[in-house]
This record gives structure tokens, C-alpha cells and sequence, in this order.
């Protein structure tokens, strides 16, 4: 086997895409012959958050381009200030255009590790898809809007789910997949790349692509990295996740902290070890092992191998061995006596009350190294201060 066709191979049959349109075998016959074809990914920069479930995409779409194909990365700052109503059960709110531009630079910073922007041929593109629809004429839009019906709008979970809560839809919602369907008719592409959650948007594209320029587009649909026990996902909205601009420590740590059904899920999807290999390591090695060696892999993509060593040498030493690192945080909570939940609310203002009642119950809140069960306990506190440790990666010098 060739190395194209070990990339074909791999794209294909590793696990990472999910659902391909109109069929997986016109697809691979597409990319074994000599054309050379235009795929793109889009998102839109609605927060400056992107997490290791965005971080495969970009990497399949290197690979494709390191078939030789022409490769486009589509920023949406146009539809981000539509909004998305893809899985919404309520509007999203509208974002100014400052807003969608600092979300553009931090995501190309993040995803930078994951293309190769500098290669000298053929290297990715970064369009943005204002500069085609801000110039659309409102004969334009009505002409477009004349290929789909409002019933195929309504057949869209959260219309119907919204419908039923008796909550609105605004017509501007309608409108988001014919914009981003008119993406793939401006950049005339072959390929779409998307995740499981935009096929219908991806299909509006494919529809208008036909309609306008007589060019089929497949529709390449990958994961969205679901835990395969409680199908929960990451997610930019609601802030949790493996996010890119983790710092290394934060990142190993964060990858640590996942369930254990997790492990085979990063290692498919966001490293590029043979399916075999990592077959093998997870026969071998006992979970917290295979995590730490996943946890390493990935910081390295990001961070380098060097700092990956030091992310796991902190771990190991200040995480696993419970030592406090040198430079904790030290804040004064102008209180000398308080229960211990009032406290933990205090100097973790960011955390429920829930939160924290659980990680209480779960044997996880340390004062000084002890472990403080009882959230009604009263904790007299000093000018010295005490070291607050809560979580695997939570410290602080909590003084009166």
C-alpha cells in the first residue's frame, strides 16, 4: 500500500468520519483518481473557545490536503452574527463584529499546531464567508430561500422542540442554512467536512450548489467525540471541554481528569496512532497509564515535546503526590472563623454551591493536606494561612 493510499485508508476507516454523502464508494473512487479536489470546514467564531472535538476536524483536513488537494479553513464571521440554531432551544444572542474578530485570531492561533500554514506548496486557505454574503442582494436571498420550504425548516429537532415549549423562532434562524449553504456555491467545492450536527446545513449547501452551478459536493460528516457511556459531548457554548488554548499543565491535567471510557476516544481522534497500536496499548497497560501516554501525546501536539515532559513531571509530582506547587495563589478572605462550605464559596466564587457540596462528599476539599468532610464544619483561619487544595488541580493559601 502506497502512502496516499495509507491516508486514504486511514481517513476512511479510522473512526473519525462518521457518515459520508451520497456514498463512501464514490467517495473513495473520488480520491484515488488524479483530480485534485477543493474541500473546506467551517465554523463560526461565535466564542473564542475551540476543544479537542474542533481540534480532529483540522486535522482531517490536513490530511486531505497532504493528498494534494486544495484545502480551505472558512472563518463564518458573517453567519456567527446570524447564529446558529443548530441543537438551540432558544435564539442566540447576535454578536457584534468586534467580537466575531477577536474570536477569529484566537482560534487560528489555536489551530495552528494542527496545518501547515507556512508550507511552501499548497498550503491551507483561510477565506471568510462575509466577503461573499454581505454583498448579496436581498433579490438574491429571496431567489435563494425560493429552493427549500418552511416545512423543511420545521422538521428540524429544536424548531419542533421549540414549537412545542411554545417558544419563538425567528425568521433570521431560517435563513442561517441558506447562508452557509451558499458557502459551498462561492468556493465551488467538492468536499464539504462537517460534524454529525450539521448535515442539514451541509445538505442545503449541496442543494444549492446543484441548483446554481450543476456541481454534486459530498457531504463528509465526522464524530462529535461523544462519551460512549453517557453520550455527553464537549462544548464551546458551555465552556467544558479539552480546550486548545489550555496551557500544558492544564491540558495534561484536564485529559487525566476524564472517565477512563474515554481514553480510546482521544487516542482515535485527536492522535494518529495506528488503530493496532492503540489496540495494543489499551490491552496492555492499565488506565491511569494509557491516559497519562494519551494526555502526553496530545499536550505534545500543542505544546511540544518538552513541555509535554514537564506538563506530565507536574502531574506525577504535585497531582498524583499531592505537593502543593510553588506558586499558589494566595488570597486573603477577610474572615477568622467560617464553615468550610462559606469558605470554599468564598475563595471559589466561580464554583455552585452544588459544585462544591459534592466535591465536599467526594473526599476532594484538602485543608493543609487533611481531608475536610464536613461541610458545616467551622475552620478558624490565621494570618499564616492554610493551603486549600480542592480537585486534582485546585490550590490555594486561603489566610484570615
Amino acid at each position: 500500500m502506497n502512502k496516499k493510499q495509507e491516508i486514504i485508508d486511514s481517513l476512511l476507516n479510522r473512526g473519525v468520519i462518521k457518515t459520508i454523502l451520497p456514498t463512501r464508494e464514490d467517495l473513495e473512487k473520488k480520491l484515488n483518481s488524479e483530480e485534485k479536489l477543493k474541500i473546506y470546514i467551517g465554523a463560526d467564531p461565535t466564542s473564542g473557545a475551540l476543544h479537542l472535538s474542533h481540534a480532529k476536524n483540522y486535522m482531517v483536513l490536513e490530511e486531505f490536503r497532504q493528498l494534494g488537494h486544495e484545502v480551505y479553513v472558512l472563518i463564518g464571521d458573517f453567519t456567527a452574527r446570524i447564529g446558529d440554531p443548530t441543537e438551540k432551544s432558544t435564539a442566540r444572542k447576535q454578536l457584534s463584529r468586534e467580537d466575531v474578530n477577536e474570536n477569529v485570531k484566537s482560534w487560528l492561533r489555536q489551530i495552528k499546531p494542527l496545518m501547515d500554514f507556512e508550507a511552501k506548496d499548497n498550503p491551507p486557505k483561510v477565506v471568510y464567508n462575509h466577503d461573499w454574503l454581505s454583498k448579496l442582494t436581498m433579490e438574491e436571498v429571496v431567489n435563494l430561500a425560493s429552493n427549500f420550504t418552511v416545512q423543511q425548516m420545521l422538521e428540524r429537532d429544536m424548531f419542533e422542540k421549540r414549537m412545542d415549549e411554545n417558544k419563538p423562532i425567528f425568521l433570521h434562524e431560517f435563513l442561517y442554512p441558506l447562508m452557509q449553504g451558499y458557502d459551498s456555491v462561492a468556493l465551488e467545492v467538492d468536499i464539504e467536512l462537517c460534524g454529525t450536527d450539521q448535515i442539514f446545513n451541509a445538505l442545503a449547501g449541496r442543494t444549492l450548489l446543484k441548483k446554481l452551478k450543476n456541481k454534486d459536493k459530498f457531504v463528509v460528516a465526522v464524530n462529535l467525540m461523544e462519551n460512549p457511556v453517557n453520550g455527553e459531548l464537549m462544548s464551546k457554548s458551555r465552556g467544558t471541554g479539552i480546550f486548545l488554548d489550555f496551557s500544558p499543565e492544564d491540558m495534561y491535567g484536564g485529559i487525566m481528569a476524564q472517565p477512563d471510557e474515554m481514553i480510546k476516544v482521544f487516542l482515535v481522534n485527536n492522535t494518529r496512532l495506528p488503530l493496532a497500536e492503540i489496540d495494543k496499548l489499551l490491552a496492555e497497560e492499565n488506565p491511569r497509564d494509557a491516559k497519562m501516554k494519551t494526555a502526553k501525546i496530545i499536550t505534545a501536539i500543542f505544546h511540544g515535546e518538552e513541555l509535554a515532559q514537564k506538563a506530565e513531571d507536574y502531574f506525577i509530582s504535585k497531582i498524583q503526590k499531592k505537593e502543593a506547587p510553588d506558586d499558589v495563589e494566595e488570597i486573603s478572605l477577610g474572615l477568622e472563623s467560617e464553615t468550610l462550605l462559606n469558605i470554599l464559596k468564598k475563595a471559589l466564587p466561580d464554583m455552585s454551591g452544588g459544585e462544591l457540596k459534592r466535591l465536599i462528599s467526594q473526599n476532594a476539599v484538602r485543608l493543609d493536606g487533611e481531608v475536610r468532610t464536613d461541610e458545616k464544619e467551622t475552620i478558624n483561619l490565621n494570618k499564616e494561612g492554610m493551603i486549600l487544595n480542592v480537585g486534582k488541580r485546585t490550590w490555594l493559601k486561603i489566610k484570615a
